[in-house]
């Protein structure tokens, strides 16, 4: 699929409306039917092209072709593995490993997500930028959505404001939580002088993180988390605020001895799939370096 197309068969209670009231009621917005135009793309209903001004009738069938999208630049294409879950012509659901980066940085440049995505496209044939979805942290393990369009990437967005998108993660805290379950919910702002760190302060943005505990071990609890918000680190700066930092990240006061990265991982994913408007659901069991802790320690 070398550029992104959408196409209806219009029913009776859309008949008589113009094109463009009909696709702004899809989400496609001022500025995409801008650069449908005079950027390469087109509008035909039954085969012929037409204007925004047109009328529908039912049963007429009305496609869209968005311009085609140039790809990332700056982001060099790779041949990695890729742990697709699931895929179809607007999105990828992929598991990634603890260790890649979701994006090139000065620090890695290569070999994240990203650089597999780009090479995994120019394998298929599609030419697109990336879309990252939902993000995790270099060292953080499991689940992440992609979109393969702008502007399936923009309708997620607004999913995602609105609560649709829903992320479960496991995680190991140091040390015997003494609630069962509970909130946090302590801004976040980034740390004074650190460009990486974050901290709980008053003066941050609203941060909401719910837990409950899986199970108690000798060294670490077991826990779930939900995320109302998504800043940057929020589950490794609340639980480090609480007083229980995850097993791993030393960034946030946690002991390596038993791991050498943060022992936090995306293990469910649910969402509205923004074309089919069906929910999905996506599992991913804990990979090898947690689940053998819990093994030793059971």
């Amino acid at each position: 699929m070398s550029r992104f197309e959408l196409q209806w068969q219009i029913s009776t209670q859309d008949e008589n409306k113009s094109i463009k009231e009909f696709l702004f009621e899809k989400e496609i917005s001022k500025t995409s039917l801008t650069d449908i135009k005079f950027k390469g793309g087109y509008i035909t209903v039954n085969g012929k092209e037409e204007t925004v001004r047109y009328l529908l009738q039912k049963n007429d069938f009305l496609h869209v072709a968005f311009p085609k999208e140039l790809p990332s630049e700056g982001i060099k294409g790779e041949i990695l593995p890729l742990h697709i879950l699931y895929e179809d012509d607007f999105i990828i659901v992929v598991n990634k490993e603890a260790g890649m980066s979701t994006i090139p940085s000065r620090e890695h440049p290569y070999g994240s997500l990203a650089n597999a995505l780009i090479g995994y496209y120019e394998q298929i044939g599609l030419q697109a930028t990336i879309h990252i979805v939902t993000r995790l942290d270099r060292d953080t393990s499991g689940i992440v959505l992609v979109a393969k369009h702008r502007h399936i990437h923009h309708l997620f967005s607004k999913q995602q404001k609105n609560g649709g998108i829903q992320r479960e993660y496991e995680a190991f805290a140091q040390g015997l939580l003494a609630e069962n379950e509970g909130v946090i919910k302590e801004p976040i702002a980034r740390k004074k002088d650190s460009i990486i760190e974050r901290e709980v302060c008053p003066e941050g943005q609203y941060a909401c993180t719910y837990f409950e505990v899986i199970r108690k071990f000798q060294a670490f609890t077991h826990v779930t988390l939900k995320l109302e918000t998504g800043r940057t680190h929020q589950i490794r700066v609340h639980m480090s605020y609480l007083g229980h930092p995850l097993l791993g990240d030393d960034l946030y006061g946690g002991s390596r001895n038993l791991i050498t990265r943060q022992a936090l991982h995306c293990g469910r994913l649910s969402f509205i799939h923004p074309i089919s408007e069906k929910e999905l659901t996506f599992k991913q069991e804990l990979p090898v370096d947690m689940h053998s802790l819990l093994q030793v320690e059971g």
